[in-house]
């Protein structure tokens, strides 16, 4: 997810032209939205008096309540952490993996200490090295990695981290986000977003009429340790008023055929708008002006009663807010933000019980460096959601 304006132009190899284990075994996962957490942890100081970055006019009054981190990560600066996705290991722990954009990698982490694990990759364009590794993603024992400067999407089998293939690179020009969804056992579709842009510094949006492929459709199947993908066309609103200009974050709600995309280009508007799983803009998006700087870190909270809640990051400094949504009418539901946690850019919610999070836990990048972790019971009563979401 983008860490900051400037990502788009980090570096000058964008093409202006091209680019939980299995579902039985972790049933439970399938509804999470997949993440990671971070390493050696640290206790963070209570700093509830620190102030907010100003919301602009138009922008909700209600102060966020304050939900203390449980523990943020030691700080890490060459990695420059983005996106977030967990493994539930056969051995009943969780792994936490973190896209490191800067050093074209990913990082490894126990799910309930922090404890850092291991690395994979390294920059380059064979089978399991990266260039600018941005989102990633896991259904069942596969995770799927989006390269923004390889112009790809790589597929790898876990827990080995074996290369399985790549796909997209006839497409996909500036890949960013992936989210992925079980369409029939064994076939996968993978929805990928594609913000490439123009000009030297890749700052400028393109023509209203080549945004309906802001977002690209792959199918895939993922057998015998072998990968068999196709290419399922594109997508994108291309009104003036309701285009995708800036888009990274995505995730979706197979219960409720919608897509929730992040548009993250604040010279227009800042929001999630929801799509269908066939493309189509349904026309809404959630309550206007929620956002008082870039919508991040889309995440859906399935609850066992079918409720649940999406939430999203207001990227502030210098503390991050949390916003969150009724799952089903995309009505507010409350705020809130760390004691330490800001600038946040991929955040994932890991609804299953873990052992140190028995009812869940939420994960958020901190300033590129570090990644936080939310409880989520602690997160049911300071903004007084359903408690059956924790149980």
């Amino acid at each position: 997810m983008t860490s900051r304006p400037h990502d788009r132009a980090a570096t000058a190899t964008q093409s202006t032209g091209a680019a939980a284990a299995n579902a039985a075994r972790h049933a439970s996962a399938a509804l999470i939205a997949l993440a990671l957490a971070a390493c050696a942890s640290t206790r963070p100081h209570d700093s509830s008096t620190s102030s907010l970055q100003a919301k602009p006019a138009g922008m909700a009054t209600t102060a966020p309540v304050v939900v203390t981190e449980r523990f943020v990560s030691q700080p890490s600066g060459g990695d420059e952490l983005d996106s977030l996705a967990t493994w539930p290991t056969p051995e009943g722990g969780t792994w936490l993996v973190a896209t490191a954009k800067s050093s074209h990698q990913l990082v490894v982490f126990d799910g309930d200490s922090g404890e850092r694990l291991r690395t994979v990759g390294g920059e380059g364009s064979d089978g399991g090295q990266f260039k600018r590794p941005n989102g990633i993603a896991v259904h069942g024992d596969t995770l799927f990695v989006a390269e923004r400067d390889n112009h790809r999407v790589q597929a790898f089998a876990l827990p080995a981290f074996a290369p399985l293939g790549t796909f997209g690179a006839d497409v996909l020009r500036s890949p960013y986000g992936i989210w992925v969804r079980e369409t029939e056992p064994g076939e996968l579709e993978a929805y990928v977003t594609d913000s490439f842009m123009y000009g030297k510094k890749f700052d400028q949006v393109p023509e209203f009429a080549e945004l309906d492929q802001r977002v690209r459709r792959f199918r895939v199947n993922v057998a015998a340790d072998a990968l068999r993908t196709e290419y399922a066309g594109s997508f994108g609103d291309t009104a003036p008023a309701s285009a995708l200009r800036m888009v990274e974050s995505i995730a979706g709600d197979p219960a409720h055929d919608r897509l929730l995309i992040a548009d993250e280009d604040r010279r227009h508007a800042s929001t999630l708008r929801e799509y269908s799983f066939s493309g189509h803009f349904t026309g809404r998006s959630v309550p206007e002006a929620s956002f008082g700087a870039e919508a991040e870190g889309v995440a859906l909270w399935s609850c066992p009663d079918g409720s649940g809640y999406w939430l999203a990051v207001d990227q502030l400094a210098p503390l991050a807010i949390f916003h969150l949504f009724d799952r089903q009418t995309l009505e507010p539901r409350g705020s809130f933000r760390g004691t330490v946690t800001s600038y946040t850019d991929g955040v994932a919610l890991h609804a299953a019980a873990t052992p140190s999070f028995p009812g869940g836990v939420l994960y958020a990048v901190h300033d590129d460096k570090a990644v936080a972790a939310f409880d989520l019971r602690d997160v049911v009563r300071a903004l007084g959601l359903n408690h059956g979401c924790t149980e």
